[in-house]
């Protein structure tokens, strides 16, 4: 029988984090038509500059589709939680969600965090670590930024179960 400790990394308990430090996380990926636009229409969301391609052209915006906020939000989260959230126990919140400059259709997301705070629990075998997440495009431009805090196990209580 394998150990659920062993299926985790080892350096993503709570003792791990330290106020200041940050990561670039080290995979990226590429907003396609799937993401793009399977998402802003399954949701109603009929902005034309989600839907339509030639709504932007020649706008502030650049040309082609824009794809849907919540979805570089997702897209940039979702790359930091091997590194922040292996050993999550719950997710407790997202605040401040910012979106910075458009992402189309055949960007690439890089995503970065940083440890802006950690404190204990209502319980002793987990920490809370809040992070301050950011992505940026192929051209280092921050394209989404936002907090996430997350309880995460402590190794003192978790590591070897």
């Amino acid at each position: 029988m394998t150990r659920a400790s062993q299926l985790t990394g080892s350096s993503t308990y709570f003792e791990d984090f330290q106020v200041g430090q940050r990561v670039r996380h080290p995979r990226s990926a590429t907003l396609g038509e799937v993401e793009g636009a399977m998402l802003a229409k399954l949701v109603m969301n009929t902005a034309q500059a989600h839907w339509n391609e030639h709504f932007l052209k020649g706008s502030p915006l650049g040309s082609g589709r824009v794809v849907f906020g919540l979805i570089t939000a997702s897209v940039t989260i979702g790359l930091t939680s091997e590194d922040t959230a292996e050993n999550a126990l719950a997710e407790l919140g997202l605040d401040n969600l910012r979106f910075r400059a458009p992402v189309h259709h055949g960007d690439s997301i890089t995503a970065y965090s940083e440890v802006v705070s950690t404190e204990p629990a209502e319980r002793d075998d987990a920490g809370i670590v809040t992070f301050h997440h950011w992505g940026v495009n192929q051209d280092q431009v921050v394209v989404f930024e936002g907090d996430r805090s997350i309880m995460v196990k402590r190794r003192s209580h978790w590591a070897g179960r």
